[in-house]
């Protein structure tokens, strides 16, 4: 199979018949593997139209800086994990249990 570029409407309607012909069918009329298709079908459940784009390289200022921020998010997303534990014990009694038995002791 010769390499050639797909466009982002080429691969929508590749995707497509792949659902309606199947994946077997659908590589064989256009000389491509199932693993671009596979590719194409997570490329594009995670990044909509934008994910099946050609690769472009990225500023490496820029990825490091996505990178930052993904890690800043996932921080602030497991610090409001822990308030909102914390808060539910507190008003599920957990805490007042706790030390109730500390005052008796």
């Amino acid at each position: 199979m010769s390499r050639r570029k797909v466009s982002v409407e080429e691969k929508l309607a590749i995707l497509k018949e792949a659902e309606a012909t199947g994946i077997t069918q659908t590589i064989r009329r256009h000389g491509i593997y199932a693993k671009m298709i596979y590719c194409w079908r997570e490329q594009l459940e995670t990044g909509g139209r934008e994910g099946l784009k050609s690769y472009q390289r990225v500023d490496p200022e820029l990825r490091r800086l996505q990178l930052e921020n993904l890690a800043s998010k996932k921080l602030i997303a497991e610090k409001d994990r822990t308030a909102e534990a914390a808060s539910s014990c507190r008003e599920g009694g957990i805490v007042k249990k706790t030390q109730s038995r500390n005052k008796a002791g």
